[in-house]
């Protein structure tokens, strides 16, 4: 069933509304001038490494081990990305190679 335009238009302004309000939050709850909360500070700092973590777990928990390719396009990968992240220090370019690296694996190498 097709939206009305005032439903739609409805729609339109509550997401405007809620991207705005999320982009905005942060600089109205954390002034500059004012130093955040101790949980914040530790949260900041604890958080990306886990993120990093979990994500790392996550992409890897279907890697297949027990049959061919025995999951060598996600380890090299993973091997890529660890490498550039040592070698550059910059997290884009790590993520993008290790990217690239696993595509180029799985689509020719690894068929």
């Amino acid at each position: 069933m097709p939206l009305t335009p005032t439903e739609t238009l409805v729609m339109i302004f509550a997401i405007a509304l809620g991207t705005a309000a999320t982009r905005f939050a942060p600089f109205l709850l954390f002034p500059e001038k004012k130093t955040p909360a101790e949980a914040v500070t530790y949260l900041g700092k604890c958080l990306p490494p886990a993120m990093l973590g979990l994500l790392t777990v996550y992409c890897l928990r279907e890697a297949p081990l027990s049959a061919w390719p025995h999951g060598l396009p996600q380890i090299t990968a993973l091997a890529v990305i660890v490498i550039l992240h040592r070698w550059k220090n910059n997290v884009l370019l790590s993520i993008g190679g290790g990217t690239l690296v696993y595509m180029l694996l799985v689509q020719t190498v690894f068929k």
